[in-house]
């Protein structure tokens, strides 16, 4: 990796394309930082240090929702109408046609995707303003305070989404989700501060907080490894002769990931849980509401089984929305492709869906124990300052080790080119 990095001075091309990166993620956190009027700091400062689905949110938005700056909605809305068309591709005629028609079809995908990006974060920044303003966080009221409230939170979400854009086709890895990263990132110089501070006036405990380093250390190492984990199943082309020429005959695989779903489980079980949680604080006079409430707030028992199903169900609904075996054994017996030893067809589908069940099984356990370890570690070491959250972790390491790789083909691109031209 470090050779890597350091190649990656030597190409011009590669060098400008990093620094491009790194004064677009410039751009972004300063953004985070400029504070919109009329906000109660002191009361919103209090509201996040409850807890809940805005903390969640303001995750992926880097801090920026907590300040409650011009970046307050974050991406948050272009990862949602991403999901929500990624599902639709799968069960509507056509937008899966569009999926298939290359190019001109996945241009139409992205208009659709950035339309509804700006729908949902109008209704996030209007539902937000007038939360807040019940809350007594907005000291000014009124429609055109609201109204400019909408306009500059939507404004905000959409210019980050082309600053994403921007960064995918001049930058260096996936715009969106190096954007995340660099959110999540940016919070943890505070949380380390916080952890030293707590240290030195014996707050915390020096044996918990090494002991919550090396099992730190010890879980991203696990998530590197499911995240890479692939079962690659054989596939055998048999031999066609088309004219005066012999095709196939190659023998190449199938990778299967270990974490197919990646993070989206997490996001759906966390949005399902947090959502009627925070709302059964609105109704705190209501002895139900209120057991509701803290029944479901995180570290309690049903809060972490529910939190657990939930993980477990999402990944196997993910999983089969975004992977069809049918497709797969259809298209390999198209082109002369089988398995050895099992026939082409629906036997190959079944095979492959068989495989693909228990490898999701391995994935939605490994997902659970990420997403709940947090907790546990706060049972037992007692630091709450520095939080190894499963979402984060997650996040971090699928988007280091994608740049990484695309970082190592572009390198890997550009030293055949060099070898063609002498």
């Amino acid at each position: 990796m470090l050779e890597t990095l350091r190649n990656l001075f030597k190409i011009p091309d590669l060098k400008k394309r990093l620094y491009f990166t790194l004064g677009m993620l410039v751009v972004v956190r300063l953004g985070s930082h400029l504070p919109l009027p009329g906000v109660n700091k002191e009361a919103l400062t209090n509201l996040f240090a409850q807890g809940g689905i805005l903390g969640f949110f303001d995750l992926f938005a880097g801090g920026a929702l907590s300040r409650f700056s011009v970046f307050a909605l974050g991406i948050m809305p272009y990862i949602n109408a991403s999901i929500i068309m990624q599902l639709l591709t799968a069960v509507v005629p056509t937008l899966e046609q569009w999926a298939k028609e290359g190019e001109e079809g996945r241009d139409k995908i992205t208009k659709i995707t950035r339309y509804s990006t700006v729908f949902l974060a109008i209704v996030q920044a209007f539902g937000i303003s007038v939360w807040l303003q019940n809350m007594g966080v907005l000291m000014i009221s009124g429609f055109s305070f609201r109204f400019l409230l909408l306009i500059t939170l939507t404004a905000g979400t959409c210019f980050l989404m082309w600053l994403g854009e921007q960064i995918t086709d001049f930058g260096i890895g996936n715009g969106i989700s190096i954007i995340i990263f660099a959110g999540i990132i940016a919070q943890i110089p505070s949380q380390l501060t916080q952890t030293i501070k707590l240290l030195q006036v014996g707050e915390i405990n020096i044996i918990a907080l090494l002991s919550l380093i090396i099992i730190g250390i010890i879980v991203v190492g696990g998530v590197i490894a499911i995240q890479q984990g692939q079962r690659r199943i054989p596939v055998q082309y048999a031999k066609r002769v088309i004219g005066r020429k012999m095709y196939g005959g190659q023998s190449t695989h199938i990778p299967l990931r270990v974490n197919q779903a990646g993070v989206i489980p997490i996001i759906f079980a966390s949005a399902f849980l947090l959502f009627p949680a925070t709302i059964a604080q609105f109704f705190q006079n209501i002895t139900f509401m209120k057991s509701m409430a803290a029944a479901l707030s995180p570290g309690q028992p049903l809060y972490l089984v529910l939190y657990s199903i939930l993980i477990i169900l999402s990944t196997f609904f993910y999983t089969a929305i975004t992977f069809n075996p049918i497709n797969l054994a259809d298209n390999m017996k198209k082109y002369g492709g089988f398995i050895p030893g099992i026939r082409p067809g629906k036997n190959t589908s079944v095979f492959i869906d068989h495989i693909m069940t228990r490898i999701t099984l391995s994935g939605a356990i490994f997902l659970t124990i990420i997403a709940i370890l947090p907790n546990i570690l706060i049972e037992i070491t007692g630091i709450t300052t520095f939080y190894f959250g499963g979402t984060s972790i997650l996040i971090m390491v699928g988007v280091a080790l994608e740049t990484i790789q695309q970082i190592e083909s572009q390198l890997l691109m550009r030293h055949y080119e060099g070898f063609i031209k002498k």
